[in-house]
C-alpha cells in the first residue's frame, strides 16, 4: 500500500475511534511502528490529527481543520443527497455562486448541463465546469489555499463584491440566527458573509 494510501486510511480509523494506539496501527496496517510514527507526524503537520505519546486522536469541533482532499471522499453519499435536492433551488439562466465547499462540487455536478452563469473560487468546480458548453464560469481568484482547493483572502472578497447572485450555495461549521455564519477561519467566513450579501437567496 502506497504511503499516502495508507495516511488516509489511518486518518479515517483514526477519525472513527477518535483516538487510536501506534500498536493498533502498526498491525491493523502491517508495518512497523515506526512507519505508523512517521505517518502520524505527516498527518499532524497537515493539521488533521494530534499526535500524543503511543498514538494520535482528533478533536471534535468547530476547530477541526481538514484537508479539502481527506473531506473529499468523506460522506460522499449525503453530498450527492444535498447536491440533488439542491437542484431544486436552481433555473436556467441563474447566476450562482458556489463555495469551496466539498458539497459544492457535487452540486456542480448536477448543474454541468444547465445553462447558468456560476461564480466560485472552487479549483475542482473550475475545473470540473470549464468543460461545460452551457456554463458561463466566472473564477473567483485570489491567494491559492492548497489544504482548500481554493482562492481566499482580501482579493477573492473584493472580486466578489463585483457581482450579484441569484443563489449562494455554501458551507460552514455553524450558523447562529444572531450572528448569522460563523466558521473556524475568519478568511472563509468573511468570504462566505459576502456571498450572502451579494445574493438574492442563499
Amino acid at each position: 500500500m502506497l504511503a499516502a494510501m495508507r495516511r488516509k486510511k489511518i486518518y479515517e480509523e483514526i477519525r472513527e475511534r477518535k483516538s487510536v494506539p501506534v500498536p493498533f496501527l502498526a498491525k491493523q496496517f502491517s508495518v512497523t511502528e515506526e512507519t505508523i510514527r512517521r505517518d502520524l507526524k505527516v498527518l499532524e503537520a497537515e493539521g488533521m490529527v494530534i499526535r500524543t505519546y503511543g498514538g494520535a486522536f482528533i478533536q471534535d469541533g468547530v476547530e477541526n481543520l481538514v484537508d479539502a482532499n481527506i473531506r473529499s471522499g468523506a460522506y460522499v453519499e449525503n453530498k450527492r443527497i444535498i447536491a440533488e435536492r439542491s437542484r431544486q433551488f436552481v433555473h436556467e439562466g441563474d447566476t450562482i455562486f458556489l463555495d469551496n465547499s466539498t458539497t459544492a462540487f457535487h452540486l456542480a455536478n448536477e448543474l454541468k448541463d444547465m445553462d447558468l452563469t456560476v461564480l466560485t473560487n472552487n479549483l475542482p468546480i473550475i475545473n470540473l465546469l470549464s468543460h461545460s458548453d452551457s456554463i458561463r464560469l466566472v473564477v473567483i481568484g485570489g491567494i491559492y489555499s492548497s489544504t482548500e482547493n481554493a482562492f481566499c483572502g482580501d482579493m477573492t472578497v473584493r472580486e466578489l463584491d463585483n457581482y450579484f447572485v441569484d443563489s449562494s450555495f455554501l458551507s460552514c461549521r455553524s450558523i447562529s440566527l444572531e450572528n448569522g455564519i460563523t466558521d473556524s477561519v475568519e478568511k472563509w467566513t468573511r468570504l462566505r458573509q459576502e456571498a450572502i450579501r451579494r445574493s438574492n437567496k442563499s
